[in-house]
């Protein structure tokens, strides 16, 4: 089935079911308002009948307005989903027509320096990221992030390869995934705040005067109540009890802020962390990763989903000190705040060697999810093949992820030995930038274990590096050439030491003089093919061509060029073998008023 296809079908199945849900909400309304008219009709019917019928009746019809009340609760968080789903879809139909920037651009993620992020437009408005990001949480777009940024081993791509292929399968389930993470985010805060509580000394549960204040004062308090309600204790006797239980609780409840402090305000993130682990826990995995992934929420007896629920609980108990009317009462009677105190600590010993896994693997599972994504909105894409040696790249229709396909034009590359330097001449605005970013952020989506947009698509394991734009820093006092050279020299270093890297250079030395311009390429050139440097360079430099004169099985000449007619210009974008031979400034130039 065709992705937008999917998604249509998809929305009117969720729209229909919505409106059930809409109309079960309603009913579940006056169904509660049936229930309270009918209360009070029958405790004036009843009530000449003595109070026993009145009591029995008022205990039927509340259970009866309990269930209803439920029900409602559960009828709303399934509205609150399908509609989550809804968006979901409709964001993908967006997507489809290239219009994907109601998705995070992860530009925090960007680093300062990096070898491609900037040149490849990795993370920004209109990037890679934004265009790939599925994920909810901080984690999984911190997970993603990181993917994009650091190039995998081979063993780790193909797990990854495996596992986005069986989960573009279970295209509903990666939704409902995305769903419940809309629900709340899970942010990197709580995971931050959990860690500190977890990394925490035990202050608590290792202390006998703690466990006797938990144990002993309830007991007492509860042995006091009853024997004054029996008349064997006086009220005096009983209010001196409660006094110095509630200065006990006063003392203990400061001693608590700090905990609760650290764990409040979880309680909304811990629930869709359960939800979407117990859909994980539910699932039966094939690929070798999504089955590791699994197994990191599987405990000994028991299971993620269900420890974190009881987290939220204890939490939501904790959170009861915050209303003083009924916080007041408990922790007189049974030193509420020590009871949920000795309670977390208690779940701390249980999972605290767990509960970071967890999110780790949330992360992961979502990032796989964004891969799944984009072979789901693209089966015309493939997954790339590997081969050992260095160095080697060959691909066919390779085009740009972030041009649409209407106006995208693709090209292949071979570049089947080590030592090949791949030269690309060509007249201003025919495509030679596109092309560069074309193979390198394919590259990056192959080595992070994505699918990639071409027919097919071969490469060594290897690193980018690039060289495409380049500015002035006025902070550090650099300029643009200087800029370039720093760039230049840490290329110039990797090759020197051998790394396995894959090169992309657009314009070399451009904030020269052209005399000092084509002799620094030169130089550079003949420096790569001498250290047998996997490379592409685009370059105005047609001379730099000529090379392929002294360098015969070194150099690569392609070239883009234009079409001109009545002062008219025309690209075809298409990559042609050879060396360009129609420039085309002078025409730029002349339209924009220089006389020539």
């Amino acid at each position: 089935m065709l992705p937008e296809k999917y998604y249509r079908d998809r929305i009117t199945t969720l729209q229909q079911q919505l409106q059930q849900q809409l109309q079960k909400k309603s009913w579940l309304g006056w169904s509660r308002f049936a229930v309270v008219l009918i209360l009070g009709l029958a405790i004036y019917l009843l009530l000449p009948s003595g109070l026993a019928y009145v009591g029995a009746a008022t205990v039927l019809l509340a259970i009866i307005f309990t269930r209803l009340l439920f029900t409602d609760l559960r009828n709303k968080s399934a509205i609150e989903n399908t509609r989550h789903l809804v968006q979901i879809n409709e964001d993908e139909i967006k997507s489809l027509a290239h219009n994907y920037y109601s998705f995070d651009d992860g530009q925090g993620y960007m680093p300062k320096e990096h070898p491609y992020a900037n040149d490849l437009d990795i993370f920004g408005r209109a990037s890679l990221f934004q265009y790939t990001d599925r994920t909810t949480s901080d984690m999984g777009s911190a997970t993603l992030a990181q993917w994009l940024l650091e190039p995998a081993d081979v063993v780790t791509i193909v797990q990854r390869q495996e596992a986005v292929k069986e989960l573009t399968t279970v295209t509903d389930w990666r939704q409902q995934l995305e769903a419940f993470g809309r629900q709340q985010k899970i942010t990197a805060g709580t995971q931050q705040r959990l860690r500190e509580w977890l990394q925490a000394t035990p202050h608590f549960i290792g202390n006998y005067f703690w466990k006797i204040i938990q144990y002993a004062v309830p007991a007492v308090m509860i042995g006091i109540l009853i024997l004054n309600i029996e008349d064997v204790v006086s009220n005096h006797v009983r209010n001196l009890f409660l006094l110095g239980s509630a200065i006990i609780a006063y003392a203990m409840a400061k001693k608590i802020a700090p905990l609760h402090e650290q764990v409040s305000k979880m309680a909304d993130e811990l629930s869709v962390l359960a939800n979407s682990v117990q859909l994980i826990e539910q699932t039966t995995f094939k690929s070798p990763l999504l089955n590791t992934l699994q197994q990191y929420f599987i405990i000994e007896n028991t299971k993620a989903s269900v420890q974190l629920k009881q987290l939220k609980k204890i939490v939501e108990r904790l959170d009861i000190r915050l209303n003083p009317v009924v916080f007041v009462p408990l922790a007189i009677i049974f030193q509420w705040d020590v009871q949920q105190a000795m309670a977390l600590e208690k779940w701390k010993q249980r999972n605290r060697q767990n509960i970071g896994e967890w999110f780790d693997a949330i992360g992961a599972l979502e990032a796989l999810h964004s891969f799944a994504g984009l072979i789901f909105n693209h089966p015309d894409w493939c997954f790339p093949d590997f081969k050992t040696e260095h160095f080697f790249i060959e691909g066919e229709s390779i085009g740009h992820p972030l041009i649409s396909a209407a106006k995208r034009v693709n090209n292949n590359i071979s570049i089947t030995h080590k030592g090949e330097l791949m030269l690309i001449t060509g007249s201003n605005m025919a495509g030679k930038s596109t092309y560069l970013r074309s193979i390198g952020i394919n590259t990056v989506l192959a080595m992070a274990g994505a699918p990639v947009c071409a027919a097919s698509f071969t490469l060594s394991p290897v690193q980018i590096i690039s060289s495409m734009r380049i500015a002035d820093n006025l902070e550090e006092s650099t300029s643009t050439f200087y800029a370039e050279l720093k760039k230049l020299k840490a290329i110039i270093d990797r090759v020197n030491a051998g790394e396995k890297i894959f090169i992309l250079l657009d314009e070399i030395l451009r904030g020269t003089n052209s005399l000092d311009r084509h002799t620094g390429s030169v130089a550079l050139v003949k420096q790569l093919i001498r250290h047998q440097a996997a490379c592409i360079i685009a370059t105005h430099d047609v001379e730099l061509a000529r090379l392929k004169e002294t360098y015969p099985e070194n150099i690569l000449n392609y070239h883009f060029d234009a079409q001109v007619s009545n002062d008219e210009l025309y690209f075809d974008y298409q990559l042609k073998t050879g060396v360009c031979e129609s420039l085309n400034a002078s025409i730029l130039m002349k339209k924009i008023g220089i006389e020539l």
